[in-house]
């Protein structure tokens, strides 16, 4: 496994997410599936994974438990932790920080975040004290790096930086999030004041693992014994800001395939590269629809659909997954698509020639599945 000096400590190129963990019922993210997880565990410490990350919230709670109980096999020194505190979850900073240690059965936290910082609450961290006392925690040892995870734009990124000094950022990266997103100023604003980078939804919460056949044949034709992730993986790990790239793998498939990717240092070529974002562009394009909200369909809409929003969650929908849909009810809209009557009327008028009725249903499908 390759590794990446990062302060005193040498972490592996890829590191194991504790997020997606294997479950018994399949749905709700709880119970954790001991064994099939602590499988994954295993391997991945045969592998030469080194990095493990949590979160207070993940899997309901469950996840530090699990991981306390998981790596509680191997010597302390052979692994490094990494978890959490979100805010929203428990104020209690405090409280958080003690349970957090009793969960993970260790007396020091290698790697620990602020979790999910953003634009809207980013000043309630700077104001709660939290920071403060995770800096005092570090001072007696208890964290030994203090860092945040990201969820905003660039421009709080640099205000929540000038704040105080934080040893690394974890951020979301991917060539999609770097096309078509902020990756890549976030990337370039870190870079530039040399701290390290973590990466999380490198494969875009699984999105880029599975693309549309036309762009999966794109890259197919180039390396036919390349998966999808590991085409995402590449990308990533040829920047070099780029310490460590979490992956959250849920069975011995995906972390087997992972590791096969992460078992040289090899990027993208060049030729590759130029190939990916050809396949990059053709995913978009074939996934989303071409809305300008000119709102030309509006006014002649029966059941008076606010059209253009509910095209927005559609392609929020299909890039980022099915948990977009918990906006639907949020849309400022007389009719919902489930009111739609395929009448046209809507179809007529668009510029762009996109089949709404056959979007509404498929909304109002996607929303009854996802309730079911």
């Amino acid at each position: 496994m390759v590794t990446r000096k990062v302060y005193e400590c040498n972490l592996s190129h890829l590191g194991m997410g504790n997020m997606r963990l294997p479950v018994l019922d399949g749905k709700s993210g709880v119970p954790i599936d001991f064994e099939k997880a602590q499988q994954i565990i295993d391997y991945a410490m045969e592998q030469g994974i080194n990095y493990y990350d949590s979160a207070y919230v993940y899997h309901s709670g469950e996840s530090e438990k699990f991981l306390g109980e998981a790596m509680k096999k191997y010597p302390r020194e052979s692994y490094h932790l990494a978890t959490k505190f979100l805010l929203q979850a428990n104020p209690d900073y405090k409280a958080v920080f003690e349970e957090q240690l009793s969960r993970l059965k260790t007396e020091h936290i290698d790697f620990y975040l602020l979790h999910a910082i953003s634009d809207g609450n980013a000043d309630k961290y700077l104001e709660s004290g939290c920071i403060e006392y995770y800096e005092q925690q570090k001072a007696a040892g208890r964290i030994k790096h203090f860092g945040f995870s990201f969820h905003g734009s660039p421009q709080t990124l640099t205000r929540f930086l000038d704040s105080h000094s934080f040893d690394f950022v974890q951020i979301q990266l991917n060539y999609f999030d770097w096309n078509y997103g902020t990756a890549k100023q976030e990337y370039e604003i870190l870079s530039g004041r040399n701290i390290p980078i973590i990466v999380m939804e490198p494969v875009r919460g699984g999105r880029l693992a599975k693309l549309t056949p036309e762009t999966e044949g794109i890259l197919h034709e180039a390396h036919p014994d390349w998966s999808c992730a590991s085409w995402a993986f590449r990308f990533v790990k040829g920047l070099a800001g780029v310490k460590v790239i979490l992956s959250g793998m849920s069975n011995m498939e995906q972390i087997m395939d992972n590791v096969k990717t992460f078992e040289g240092d090899e990027a993208l070529t060049i030729e590759d590269e130029a190939t990916l974002m050809k396949a990059c562009a053709a995913f978009r394009s074939q996934v989303v629809v071409p809305c300008t909200e000119c709102r030309y369909c509006c006014d002649d809409c029966p059941a008076k659909i606010n059209i253009p929003e509910y095209l927005k969650l559609y392609n929020n929908y299909k890039l980022n997954g099915w948990w977009q849909l918990n906006s639907l009810e949020k849309v400022d809209s007389e009719g919902k698509p489930s009111d739609c009557i395929a009448c046209g009327a809507c179809t007529a008028h668009c510029p762009q020639n996109i089949e709404i009725p056959t979007i509404m249903k498929t909304i109002a499908e996607a929303m009854k599945g996802k309730d079911e």
